[in-house]
């Protein structure tokens, strides 16, 4: 299945990009330090990307699972190379589960199947970085 976005300069160095969804995204980098970014940087998007599609598989997986109550939050942190053409060499990604009664054993295989088997954007990091996960929970 191929995916076709469109993306246009919209001056300094802000960009607009459609996408299969109809929704528009913004991708923008500061040029000096009074300069105000009105999108998320190229790279940063990814990172982006990784924790959305990661998240929106273990919803998904939970909701088969008949698990709705509680909180999920994805933090994604990458490592540049220090020589152009950078890119992530490491890319480290955090699973917070909070909420009163979690079911930890089905949050663990929900995170597992995303990580393992779903996640497109996982295996993609994958072949240009050493990807790390873990999961906490925080019971209220």
């Amino acid at each position: 299945m191929a995916h076709k976005i469109t993306t246009h300069w919209r001056g300094g160095m802000l960009f607009e990009s459609d996408n299969p969804s109809g929704n528009n995204v913004m991708m923008d980098t500061k040029q000096t330090a009074l300069t105000q970014q009105k999108g998320l940087s190229p790279k940063a998007m990814m990172l982006s990307s990784l924790a959305g599609c990661s998240g929106i598989d273990i919803v998904d997986i939970l909701k088969k699972m008949k698990i709705t109550d509680y909180n999920l939050q994805i933090d994604v942190q990458g490592e540049l190379t220090s020589e152009h053409p950078k890119y992530y060499q490491t890319v480290k990604v955090d699973y917070y589960f909070s909420g009163v009664r979690i079911d930890k054993k089905k949050c663990l295989r929900a995170v597992q199947l995303s990580v393992d088997k779903y996640c497109g954007v996982m295996e993609m990091f994958r072949k240009f970085a050493m990807v790390k996960t873990q999961i906490h929970f925080q019971t209220s």
